[in-house]
């Protein structure tokens, strides 16, 4: 999967000057570094995911859970 991003940041507010590439948590600035970081934390939380899946307690959770779905943009 392509990562070419081009982030319109005038005053650097959220990106790196020298880079151009989002502030992160981790402090990364080299685009393959965070790329590789994100891919690990994504795969990470999906095995914890897995382990332990979101248990659907009642209505508001199952609705709350449909809200974050559709804001991401999922179809639904």
């Amino acid at each position: 999967m392509r990562n070419d991003y081009e982030y319109i940041d005038p005053d650097y507010t959220y990106t790196d000057p020298q880079t151009g590439i989002l502030r992160n948590l981790g402090g990364i600035s080299d685009r393959e570094a965070l790329t590789f970081a994100e891919a690990a934390a994504t795969a990470k939380r999906a095995g914890e995911l897995k382990a332990r899946p979101i248990r659907i307690k009642d209505i508001d959770t199952l609705e709350r859970l449909d809200h974050i779905r559709k804001s991401m943009g999922y179809p639904g």
